[in-house]
């Protein structure tokens, strides 16, 4: 996942700094990219600023670094909207960040657009359990060092099960979502969806954007 494509959709959202977009990533934005560093924000917003899709103004701060806050410009905005509806084309696993990068931009889209991208993943996902799901795992190990082959077995097989249950809690995630999507009116609040989704088991891992004060305030963290 290109950072530039990140960085486009936050500051579509919402003109930011450099640091405001890098204490996001650090936070609420964690699992869109591991790791990113500063200079690497501040590297390709500069090359974005070249490529004549971003621009800056400087906020002058008494006793403080001036601040540089970044928007997009429009041709900016036509590239970021015109990779949010570009064909995706899902990873061999489906923990990479493509899906979620994308989908966490939905904003953007149309309803259309946000269950095209859903179908999409959930069809490679149900494809890859039918063809790999009881695939021939067994490798025919000949260390030449000391190799304890049954704890080499027993943490294979915990791999593969774990993997499996990720992948099917990721398949069932995707029918929930997409059901939600076909059945739900269009312009249902987010209460709507929360009491859909609690209803079909979807709500377990804490706290909702409507437990938080984020839904305008993403950006700044």
């Amino acid at each position: 996942m290109k950072l530039e494509s990140i960085l486009l959709g936050l500051l579509a959202q919402r003109p930011s700094t450099g640091y405001d977009i890098k204490k996001f990533l650090d936070v609420g934005g964690r699992f869109m990219r591991s790791n990113t560093q500063m200079s690497q924000v501040y590297r390709v917003l500069g090359a974005m600023e070249k490529a004549g899709w971003v621009e800056h103004s400087v906020e002058t701060r008494p006793g403080a670094t001036d601040a540089k806050t970044y928007r997009l410009t429009e041709s900016g905005l036509t590239v970021f909207l015109d990779w949010l509806d570009s064909p995706y084309l899902p990873p061999s696993r489906f923990q990479d960040a493509d899906f979620q990068v994308r989908i966490a931009f939905a904003g953007f889209m149309s309803r259309e657009q946000a269950l095209r991208l859903v179908e999409t993943e959930l069809t490679a996902r149900e494809e890859q359990v039918l063809r790999y799901r009881n695939r021939d795992r067994r490798f025919a190990a000949v260390p030449t060092v000391a190799y304890d082959g049954v704890l080499a077995d027993v943490v294979a097989e915990w791999g593969h099960r774990s993997a499996a249950a990720a992948v099917d809690a990721h398949i069932q995630s995707l029918r929930l979502l997409r059901s939600a999507l076909l059945d739900l009116p269009e312009n249902s609040s987010l209460a709507a969806y929360l009491d859909r989704f609690a209803r079909d088991g979807l709500l377990a891992a804490g706290p909702s954007l409507a437990d938080h004060d984020v839904l305008s305030e993403s950006i700044q963290g």
